[in-house]
C-alpha cells in the first residue's frame, strides 16, 4: 500500500542546510571505519542501530538465519503491547493458566494449572525471567491458542517485512524451523520500543510475583546490563545449547536510544561486554540532529472538497538524523513526497506522504507524514461560497 501511495505521489525536492552525516554503506549501515572496527569479535551474527531513524551504525552477518532462543519473546511482548493498545487487552485483565502454558519447561515462573495472574505480571515474568510457561499463558489470552498466536506473530512479521524470521512457537524452545536473525530481531525490538511503559518490564532489575501470596516469586532479570550500564533499560536475552548466547539490547543516553543484537556469543560475560562495547562507540561518535520539531508545519497539501482547503503536514514528533560527531558538511537534502492534492474525507492519521532525507542519491532516514487531523466533505454551501470567491476575486 506505501509503495503504490509513494509510486503516485509528486516529489518536491528542497535544499536545506546540510548536517554532518555519518558516512553511509549502500545497504543503510554506517561505513566510516567498518573496515577497523572489532566490534562483536564473538558473536556470529550482530548488529547496532539507531531507534529513531532507524540507520545501522554497524552489521556482522545480520542476515544470517539463527535460532534466536529467547530472543522471539520480543515479538511476543510486541503482540501484547499491541493488544493493550488496541483495547483488545488490559494489564489488570486476570489469565487463567492452561495445563500447556503449564507443561513448558525451562525458564519459568511455575506457573501452576488454574493458577490467575494479571497480564502486568505475566508480562514482568516475560521480560524479567524470560518465562516460557508466562509466554504460553499470554499467548493463549490474546489468540485463543499458542497456535493461534504463533501465526499472529508470523503475520506480523511479514508486515514488518522481515524476511529472515519465522516463528514456531512463542517463546524460543528449540523446535524445527524456528528462526530469526540480528536485523530482523533490531526491526522488531525497534518496534516494541514504540511503546514506551514496554521498559517499565526489560528495564527493571528485581521485583517480585505473588508478592503477598504464601510463595513470593523473586525475579532478577536476566539482562544484566540495566544493572551495570548506564543508560541501559532492555530488552531481551536468550539461551540454548543451539542459539548460543544471544541479547538484544537496548540503551538511551542525551535523547539517543540505540540498539544492539549479538547471536551466538560463547558466554554472558563475552556478551555483556560486546555489546556494551558496542554502544560505548556509538555514543562516543554519532549524536542525533533535530530536522523538526514535534508540532513544526513541514509542508500544505490541497484538499478536495474538504471543509478545509488544505491540510498541514506536521511533525508528529521530533525529527532527527544520525550524525557522525565530526564530520564535515556535506550536500544534503529533504525530499517531501506528497500527493499534489486530496479527495476528502481524509482520516486523522491516515498516510499521506513522506519525508525523505537524502545524501549523495541514498536516502539516509524516511518519515511518514500522516493527517493530525481529520477533514471532512464540504457541504453544498461551503462549497458554493468558496467557488463564488475565486470568481468574484481572483487577481
Amino acid at each position: 500500500m506505501k509503495k503504490m501511495l509513494i509510486s503516485g505521489l509528486m516529489a518536491l525536492i528542497l535544499t536545506v542546510s546540510a548536517w554532518p552525516m555519518a558516512a553511509l554503506a549502500e545497504d543503510g549501515g554506517a561505513r566510516d571505519n567498518a573496515e577497523v572496527l572489532t566490534l562483536a569479535e564473538n558473536a556470529r551474527s550482530a548488529i547496532l542501530i539507531d531507534a529513531d531513524t532507524g540507520t545501522v551504525i554497524y552489521e556482522k552477518h545480520s542476515h544470517e538465519k539463527l535460532p534466536p532462543a529467547s530472543i522471539t519473546k520480543i515479538m511476543t511482548m510486541l503482540l501484547t503491547m499491541e493488544a493493550i493498545d488496541e483495547g483488545r487487552l488490559k494489564l489488570t485483565d486476570k489469565v487463567t493458566t492452561s495445563e500447556h502454558a503449564s507443561s513448558m519447561g525451562g525458564s519459568q515462573i511455575f506457573l501452576e494449572v488454574g493458577e490467575e495472574m494479571t497480564v502486568d505480571d505475566l508480562l514482568k515474568g516475560v521480560a524479567m525471567a524470560s518465562g516460557n510457561d508466562a509466554s504460553v499463558a499470554l499467548a493463549e489470552k490474546i489468540a485463543g491458542s499458542e497456535q493461534g498466536f504463533i501465526k499472529l506473530m508470523n503475520e506480523r512479521a511479514q508486515e514488518l517485512g522481515l524476511k529472515d524470521t519465522h516463528f514456531a512457537n512463542c517463546n524460543g524452545l528449540p523446535v524445527a524451523d524456528h528462526y530469526s536473525s540480528a536485523h530482523d530481531i533490531a526491526m522488531m525490538s525497534r518496534e516494541l520500543l514504540k511503546y514506551e511503559g514496554i521498559t517499565k518490564y526489560t528495564g527493571a532489575y528485581q521485583d517480585y510475583l505473588r508478592k503477598d501470596s504464601a510463595k513470593p516469586f523473586w525475579l532478577v532479570n536476566t539482562n544484566k546490563l540495566v544493572r551495570f550500564y548506564s543508560g541501559a533499560d532492555g530488552l531481551k536475552t536468550g539461551y540454548t545449547s543451539e542459539a548460543k548466547f544471544c541479547l538484544a539490547a537496548t540503551a538511551k543516553r542525551d535523547g539517543m536510544r540505540l540498539i544492539a543484537v549479538v547471536l551466538g556469543e560463547p558466554n554472558t560475560k563475552t556478551r555483556n561486554s560486546e555489546v556494551s562495547a558496542m554502544f560505548d562507540y556509538a555514543f562516543s561518535q554519532y549524536a542525533l540532529q533535530p530536522i523538526y520539531k514535534s508540532g513544526e508545519v513541514i509542508g500544505k497539501v490541497k484538499v478536495q472538497k474538504g471543509e478545509a482547503a488544505q491540510l498541514e503536514l506536521t511533525a508528529s514528533k521530533t525529527m532527527s538524523v544520525l550524525v557522525k560527531k565530526g564530520s564535515k558538511l556535506e550536500n544534503i537534502t529533504q525530499k517531501l513526497v506528497v500527493p499534489e492534492k486530496i479527495a476528502a474525507p481524509v482520516k486523522e492519521g491516515q498516510l499521506i506522504g513522506q519525508l525523505l532525507i537524502v545524501q549523495d542519491g541514498r536516502t539516509l532516514a524516511e518519515f511518514d507524514l500522516n493527517a493530525a487531523t481529520a477533514i471532512k466533505k464540504a457541504g453544498f454551501w461551503t462549497l458554493f461560497k468558496r467557488t463564488a470567491s475565486h470568481m468574484f476575486f481572483v487577481d
